[in-house]
């Protein structure tokens, strides 16, 4: 396991991680220190429990927000990918229709 020290908010926390997930926990704790900071010059000092519950909050409204443009991106993809399937299976049925009228010609032709 491998340790690592991160500051939020001038408190100093000693977590555990995963060997080589050291460096993604610190840019998850810089992620958070930033948001964290965008709220405290917003709102001040309004205490280290209240403010790092804000930013969590912050944090899971973005998240949220992002797993429904995904469902809506997906939703996109789908009804896209069934346009282009009904266009797909039309144009084998058109390729089926002249293929039927070239054999019913090409059999005309050798009964001449």
């Amino acid at each position: 396991m491998a340790e690592v020290t991160i500051t939020l908010n001038g408190r100093t926390y000693r977590l555990e991680c995963d060997d080589g997930e050291e460096q993604h926990l610190l840019s998850l704790s810089d992620k958070v220190g930033e948001r964290l900071g965008s709220l405290q010059k917003q709102f001040g000092q309004v205490g280290d429990d209240r403010l790092l519950l804000m930013t969590a909050l912050k944090i899971a409204d973005e998240l949220y927000e992002a797993e429904k443009k995904l469902e809506e991106m997906e939703a996109e993809l789908a009804e896209s990918e069934n346009i282009v399937a009904n266009e797909i299976s039309a144009a084998a049925d058109r390729i089926e229709v002249l293929r039927a009228a070239l054999d019913d010609k090409a059999l005309a032709a050798e009964g001449e």
